[in-house]
C-alpha cells in the first residue's frame, strides 16, 4: 500500500483505523458465537390460575406480652411467671396452627435486657412467627 504525501512536508498525523476496524470484527464475531452458548433456560413451576376464590382465615388476636421495670411478665394484662410463657405459646401455636397470632411485646424502659430476651427465645422455640414491639 503506498501512502501519498502529496506535497505535505514531515509525518502523517492521520491515524490508522484498520487494526482498530479488524480489532473489533473480531470481537463481534467472538459475541455473536459465544452468546448463544451462555444462555440457558430456566425451569420454573409457576402456579396456575385458578377459578375458585382463596378464603384466608381471620387472623386471631393478637398476645400482648409486657415486662415491666420489676421485671413481671403479664399475658394479655394477666400476670405471668416466665416458666409459664413457652407451655402458652407452644400452646397458642399448636391451636392455631398456620395462622398463628401476632405476639406484641412491651417493656417498660426500667426492664432487664435478659427478660425480653427470654421472650424472643421462648417465642422462637414455639414457632411464632409474627412479632411486634410496642412502646
Amino acid at each position: 500500500m503506498a501512502f501519498s504525501t502529496a506535497g505535505r512536508t514531515g509525518p502523517l498525523a492521520d491515524i490508522n483505523v484498520t487494526p482498530l476496524v479488524d480489532v473489533m470484527l473480531v470481537l463481534l464475531i467472538i459475541f455473536i458465537v459465544t452468546a448463544p452458548i451462555v444462555t440457558r433456560p430456566i425451569p420454573l413451576q409457576l402456579k396456575q390460575p385458578t377459578d375458585r376464590p382463596l378464603v384466608q382465615p381471620e387472623p386471631p388476636p393478637p398476645i400482648a406480652l409486657r415486662l415491666d421495670a420489676s421485671n413481671q411478665l403479664s399475658w394479655n394484662g394477666t400476670p405471668i411467671a416466665m416458666a409459664e410463657l413457652l407451655p402458652r405459646m407452644q400452646e397458642q401455636a399448636s391451636v392455631h396452627a398456620g395462622n398463628l397470632p401476632e405476639l406484641r411485646i412491651a417493656t417498660d424502659e426500667g426492664a432487664e435486657y435478659e427478660g425480653l430476651v427470654k421472650i424472643l427465645a421462648a417465642a422462637e422455640a414455639a414457632g411464632m412467627q409474627r412479632v411486634a414491639f410496642e412502646r
